[in-house]
């Protein structure tokens, strides 16, 4: 009997299983608060990225209280030291991710913004390594020229929430954050500068490599 898409996740989360403290109590508060992070899988996913080119400069495009930027700071770490900047909108999430990344021991590593994603990447000197992006899906067509400029040939950027809870495949959502992912994804598709793959982990990951 052929496995379920629920039954897919459920392996890629054991596969994803690790030992940070700081981590597993990020995930428990944001299953207690019902709160959006990349998770496990996707999470070990974007730190196997970072990894595998040797990223020491990674921008992060919307971050939460800093889950994601833990796995990207571990990456850089091991990949000889660098820096990840983390971008937020709400002074909450600011000092939370603050107070996270100073436990877990990345604080050297860490630049914080505060404010509009997009705008300060552009206003933040490049190149990058990687790109990360998770703001507003409506968003997400208008970011790719940015992002395009301030990514070095042969780095990557890393988008989620592309299948955005199976919305894409319903014909009759056309609400501004179903048809941004969508249309990023067109955009994308159409941009010989990049040759890219969607990665079916949690709610999808864009993974586009810039080639020229």
């Amino acid at each position: 009997m052929p496995a379920t898409y629920e039954q897919i996740s459920d392996y890629h989360l054991q596969l994803s299983q690790h030992d940070d403290p700081v981590l597993l109590r990020m995930e428990e508060e944001a299953h207690r608060d019902r709160f959006p992070i990349i998770g496990p899988a996707a999470g070990k996913f974007c730190y196997l990225m970072a990894r595998a080119i040797g990223a020491k400069r990674i921008f992060e495009l919307g971050s939460g209280y800093g889950y994601s930027t833990l796995w990207f700071a571990r990456a850089v770490r091991e990949n000889g030291g660098g820096e990840v900047h983390h971008t937020v909108w709400s002074d909450d999430l600011h000092q939370r991710a603050k107070a996270n990344v100073e436990e877990a021991g990345y604080s050297d590593l860490v630049r914080f913004h505060m404010g509009e994603a997009v705008q300060t990447l552009r206003e933040t000197e490049g190149p990058f390594d990687i790109l990360f992006n998770d703001i507003d899906k409506d968003g997400y067509p208008a970011s790719l020229p940015v992002m395009k400029e301030k990514l070095r040939v042969g780095g990557l950027i890393l988008i989620d929430n592309m299948i955005w809870h199976g919305a894409i495949f319903d014909e009759a959502d056309r609400s501004p954050a179903t048809e941004g992912v969508r249309e990023f994804t067109r955009r994308l598709q159409e941009d010989r500068d990049f040759v890219f793959q969607l990665i079916p982990v949690r709610d999808g990951v864009i993974t586009a490599l810039r080639v020229s």
